[in-house]
């Protein structure tokens, strides 16, 4: 059963806005990198230290970009990020039939996934919603709240599909 959007009547500000975090991945690269910071003061080998420096800064820029997944919705926008916001992505409404509370299998697993429903972006647990666009295209979004979120998304104005390509 497919939940449709409301008509565009009058355009509301929405105040829907979550950050969850991803505790499993954060405190396993805490793991990695405070091992890493061990062997580096036990190594002698110079190379051998700037390798796992590299490692270290390599899995200390990961822990930044992937340690949370923020997502919020506007009257006119979704708009999902990772981390520290350099790896964002922006779903205009128009784009967007419908939102649904679903639940992922295991397997699917964490980050940014190409599963059998569309692509994924999901920092912890198996809850998600997924959105279906206008095109039959589906993208999932890994939430603790996927009551509130897809509520949040389906109880939002249709904006005209004129304002698709329009970008603020």
């Amino acid at each position: 059963m497919k939940a449709s959007r409301r008509p565009t009547t009058e355009v509301e500000p929405l105040e829907y806005k979550r950050r969850q975090y991803g505790y499993l991945t954060i405190g396993a690269l805490l793991v990695i990198v405070a091992i890493l910071v061990g062997v580096i003061f036990t190594t002698v080998d110079p190379g051998g230290r700037i390798v796992l420096n590299i490692l270290v800064t390599a899995f200390s820029l990961i822990g930044l970009l992937f340690m949370s997944l923020t997502v919020i919705v506007e009257p006119s926008f979704v708009k999902l990020s990772f981390g520290v916001g350099l790896i964002r992505r922006t779903i205009p409404m128009a784009r967007i039939e419908s939102a649904l509370p679903v639940r992922n299998s295991w397997w699917y697993g964490l980050g940014i996934r190409l599963t059998p429903h569309g692509w994924m972006w999901n920092i912890q647990g198996l809850n998600a919603v997924e959105l279906t666009y206008t095109d039959g295209g589906r993208f999932r979004i890994g939430t603790p709240d996927p009551e509130g979120l897809s509520s949040a998304i389906n109880e939002s104005p249709a904006p005209a599909r004129d304002n698709l390509f329009t970008q603020h």
